[in-house]
């Protein structure tokens, strides 16, 4: 599995907008074959840094994302809802093909 978290700083003036966009790219991202997952989450810490966790089977689904025409827009107008420069963490999961259960935490009954 190919796990890719982003960090991406959105303009004030632009969240009305990137509310919009991101959630009709993330219906695109999730339609796609090899997606496990994608999302976005706004931060806690800065509600104008929003965060995207994406899952593929594979390296292979990961570049056939890459050649879609939903991803190719997305980045044309990426630079125009940012404040700065996104930072990304790719991981190769080798053997992890999506969320497990969480060993520490059961829920409670009642």
């Amino acid at each position: 599995m190919i796990l890719i978290n982003v960090r991406m700083p959105i303009r004030e003036d632009k969240l009305t907008e990137w509310n919009e966009l991101s959630a009709a790219y993330a219906d695109a991202v999730n339609a796609e074959e090899g997606c496990l997952f994608f999302e976005f989450a706004r931060s806690e810490q800065d509600p104008n840094t929003w965060v995207c966790i994406e899952g593929y089977v594979d390296h292979a689904a990961g570049e056939e994302h890459m050649k879609q025409q939903h991803v190719s827009d997305f980045f044309g107008t990426l630079p125009d809802f940012v404040s700065a420069r996104p930072e990304i963490i790719y991981t190769d999961a080798k053997g992890v093909d999506g969320f497990g259960p969480m060993g520490e935490v059961e829920p409670r009954e009642g």
